[in-house]
């Protein structure tokens, strides 16, 4: 089979296109045939080492899957060959054959493309695991999405508007702007990129704070970090729950007064680990997520579709932080 190996640590010009054996499952796998593959952050990160998981070389990146069950391992009793199926990985998933945990899979709906179900879990996963099992969003309260039009972005602003909320995007461009009203956002907020400063800063949390009103934002969605952090928490209403999602702009320093002053939480989601400890929560969110979707509620924002051998190119399309939703890798 054919697969993307990361060798040295490095950016996506490092990763080499190798022949590797087809895998066979072990106790509680079953191996899936991929058709798609979810391209995320953390694919980025896991190759240069800068994840918090460092699995041994050669490996694969890609968390995220959708394909075929081929091959079943032994203790396996809830999957048969033949179906179709979406997973969760650490990594591996660039390949055309993966090895996956059998509690790691879902069941997809006939009705679903394969580049849909690559695309679902770890977006759609992450932000209904932020916004109904952490933050514990309610009808007509007030949402601020920071990173938007990102795929967990797009995603927290979808789930937020199906939960009933008011939902106010904020993103770096126009364009990246009018991809979340076309989804439903009630109010947006343009920020400045590069370094903000102080100055740059106190800009962002009046913009903040008039888009979300006088009372505040009642949940803030953060995939973004760095300088933006501080201008949203100030932007927080009070008893408002802080979403930490991701640190792509870097690991933000937060004055602890702020959180005094406003009676707010700040909750960490990790929905990873959170699947690993919990699964059964897991199929019921999934099964709330599929629901979501035959609803027409929600759908994967695909910015991107790519074949297998330029998995390079996609993934430096993704640092470019130009993408809207979601790239996707196909195989034939």
């Amino acid at each position: 089979m054919i697969s993307v190996l990361s060798l040295e640590p490095g950016g996506p010009e490092s990763l080499v296109l190798a022949e590797r054996p087809v895998p066979s499952p072990g106790p509680g796998q079953v191996r899936i045939r991929v058709h798609a593959i979810g391209v995320n952050y953390p694919d980025l990160l896991i190759i240069e080492d800068r994840y918090q998981f460092k699995p041994a070389r050669p490996f694969s990146p890609g968390a995220e899957v959708s394909g075929i069950i081929d091959a079943i391992g032994p203790g396996v009793g809830n999957f048969v060959p033949g179906q179709r199926v979406m997973a969760m990985l650490g990594w591996g998933g660039m390949a055309e054959y993966v090895c996956a945990e059998a509690q790691r899979c879902s069941l997809m709906p006939d009705s679903m493309p394969f580049e849909d179900g690559a695309a679902f879990l770890m977006t759609y996963g992450t932000s209904y695991h932020a916004l109904n099992d952490r933050a514990g969003l309610r009808p007509e309260e007030t949402l601020l999405v920071l990173g938007a039009a990102g795929g967990v972005g797009l995603a927290a602003v979808e789930l937020g508007k199906a939960m009933g909320a008011r939902v106010i995007a904020a993103a770096s461009s126009e364009g990246k702007l009018a991809a979340t009203r076309s989804l439903g956002a009630d109010g947006t907020v343009l920020y400045e990129t590069g370094a903000l400063g102080k100055d740059g800063q106190k800009r962002l949390a009046g913009q903040f704070k008039t888009a979300c009103g006088e009372q505040g934002a009642d949940v803030v969605y953060d995939p973004v970090g760095g300088e933006y952090t501080e201008p949203a928490l100030r932007a927080i209403a009070w008893e408002g729950r802080y979403l930490v999602v991701g640190f792509p702009a870097g690991i933000a320093s937060i004055p602890l007064n702020l959180p005094l002053l406003k009676s707010c939480d700040i909750r960490g989601v990790f929905w990873g680990a959170a699947i690993e400890r919990d699964a059964a929560r897991h199929v019921e969110a999934v099964s709330e997520l599929l629901a979501f979707y035959a609803a027409g509620k929600i759908k994967p924002s695909i910015h991107r579709l790519f074949p297998l051998a330029d998995t390079a190119e996609a993934l430096k399309l993704l640092a470019s932080r130009t993408v809207t939703g979601k790239v996707v890798i196909t195989v034939p």
